[in-house]
């Protein structure tokens, strides 16, 4: 009897293609859209599906980002380890990789919660791999700020996987996101400015350089703080959400701030790892803030 055997360094390098870090707060942030969705508690069947096909869609436009950005990668040193730009693993087997996963992912999604959710994760895969990896990125310095709209669809697919709707609470959670992509994003770009310009990338720091991409992220905190209020002011959330709001906004704007005024490389560091703290801090209050109002009053 034949024994199959399993290179484990060669399924991590495959794992390493769906990018499992950036996946999983996006997982996360569709999960939080699935019990905002909802006053009670969604059907544990739907949220184990959607959860599953999202991972496995998202993991899918990360290895067809991977694939695309491979020469890029090669050249940056934050990622020329990645699979692809060390080659241990070719493009032929990484177009197949996401065919499969990405056809899985879509076919759950389709098969088992609903067919609005399909067709807007598809449209955010799109987004990503396509609008924003090939036309976006390489081509102008708001490309963070206009792709973002595909990292900032994952609440919306919950909403729609538990609904069969995308009301204007779940595009709210959109918005928030919206913002939230450009200091999170710009403030790697910053420390990594040299990267980017090696591998040619019209990054912001590198096109209008780092004073205007510092005065930006203040701009956009501002504004991303401003947007967090409204779902307390429209409703949908209570008084413990619009503190914790507060709260972790003000440490992000300081922040920002602070960079602004005495810029250093560890700063823009721990402010790019405060802001996914931040995110999976803020989204979390709403979820605890949801489930806590009618006891609150």
């Amino acid at each position: 009897m034949s024994t199959v055997v399993i290179d484990k360094g060669l399924v991590s390098q495959f794992v390493a293609l769906t990018k499992p870090r950036v996946v999983s707060l996006v997982v996360f942030c569709a999960v939080i859209g699935m019990f905002l969705a909802t006053p009670g508690l969604p059907d544990p069947q739907t949220v184990f599906f959607a959860t599953l096909g999202i991972a496995l869609t998202a993991g899918s436009a990360a290895a067809v980002n991977c694939l695309i950005e491979q020469r890029i990668d090669a050249l940056m040193m934050r990622t020329r380890r990645r699979p692809l730009p060390s080659g241990t693993i070719s493009s032929m087997q990484t177009v197949t990789f996401a065919f499969i996963v990405g056809g899985c992912g879509l076919f759950l999604l389709h098969h088992f919660v609903n067919p609005l959710t399909m067709w807007l994760t598809f449209a955010t895969f799109v987004g990503y791999a396509v609008i924003y990896t090939v036309l976006l990125k390489p081509n102008t310095p708001q490309n963070i700020v206009i792709g973002g709209a595909s990292g900032a669809m994952p609440p919306v697919l919950g909403w729609a996987a538990v609904t069969g709707q995308a009301p204007a609470e779940a595009w709210l959670l959109f918005l928030i996101i919206f913002l939230w992509t450009p200091p999170h994003f710009w403030s790697l770009a910053l420390y990594r400015t040299q990267d980017y310009a090696r591998a040619g990338l019209p990054m912001l720091p590198v096109t209008h350089g780092p004073h205007y991409t510092r005065v930006m992220i203040v701009r956009y905190t501002v504004a991303l703080l401003a947007a967090t209020t409204l779902p307390w002011a429209l409703g949908m959330s209570g008084w413990l959400y619009l503190l914790a709001a507060l709260g972790l906004g003000g440490v992000f704007l300081a922040r920002a701030i602070e960079m602004l005024r005495n810029y250093s490389d560890p700063l823009a560091r721990s402010t790019f790892k405060y802001s996914i703290l931040y995110l999976a801090a803020l989204f979390s209050a709403l979820l605890v803030d949801h489930y806590l109002q009618p006891w609150l009053g």
